[in-house]
């Protein structure tokens, strides 16, 4: 792929693209010699300047009474793309969110591993909203406290909320429930003798379900509003059903 189809790609379609490079290799050059340099019609060049300034890849300088056009330096196009790209990496969460994915058949992914796991605990950080879950200490136990710790701390630092249905047990409360309000989070507690379970699930990004077996290595992630949307009822149910928390 030569320079003209890549600058093509970043909005310099047609002519745009020949005037700008032209602009640039003569470093400031009257409307006549750019559109020599371009092999195009002075008027037409004229405007295709113009549409470059106001995209910032072109500026205008005085010679006397003689008006010239300046090439932007290219680094000037690389930092505007990497702002271009901060922008909309914060908007992106949002976007993900409402994206509507009613009348699609659901999209499942399987993970295997620890690092598996991991990758789907991270993908809940790629949404807003909050996430809901139902967990117990076995992935800490697999995982590794220190890890899930650092987890905690970026949904925290992006201000992602979490009503946590979780397990109880010493390490439960020592390692998360008594360090619920800093790390943005809500917890209720069952009884893990009455009510075994080792599979961990979180529901997020208003369309995900996330399903975890750490002994098992092994995790799940379904895309899917029908689903989300049941999964979201039943762990409602279970939480309305349940008593406030007390900190041992």
């Amino acid at each position: 792929m030569d320079t003209k189809q890549i600058l093509q790609q970043f909005g310099l379609a047609g002519r745009k693209v020949d005037v700008y490079l032209a602009a640039l290799e003569l470093g400031g050059a009257s409307v006549i010699d750019i559109a020599q340099k371009a092999n195009i019609k002075r008027t037409t060049t004229y405007e295709i300047l113009l549409d470059l300034q106001k995209d910032g890849l072109v500026s205008q300088t005085m010679d006397g009474k003689k008006r010239k056009f300046i090439g932007e330096d290219p680094e000037k196009i690389k930092k505007e793309l990497e702002r271009k790209e901060v922008a909309f990496s914060e908007i992106l969460p949002m976007l993900k969110s409402i994206y509507n994915v009613k009348g699609t058949k659901p999209k499942v992914r399987f993970y295997e591993g620890i690092d598996g796991i991991k990758e789907c605990y991270l993908d809940t950080l790629n949404y807003s909203g909050e996430i809901l879950a139902l967990g117990s200490e076995h992935a800490a136990k697999v995982i590794s406290i220190d890890w899930l710790q650092g987890y905690v701390k970026d949904r925290a630092k992006k201000k992602i909320f979490l009503k946590a249905i979780v397990a109880d047990s010493q390490l439960v409360q020592k390692e998360f429930l008594s360090k619920d309000r800093e790390q943005m989070r809500i917890s209720k507690t069952i009884d893990p003798k009455k009510y075994p379970f080792t599979i961990e699930i979180n529901i997020y990004g208003h369309q995900k379900v996330f399903l975890m077996s750490p002994t098992e290595q092994m995790g799940i992630i379904i895309e899917g509003a029908e689903i989300y949307k049941t999964m979201k009822s039943m762990f409602e149910l279970i939480w309305d059903n349940l008593p406030e928390i007390e900190i041992k």
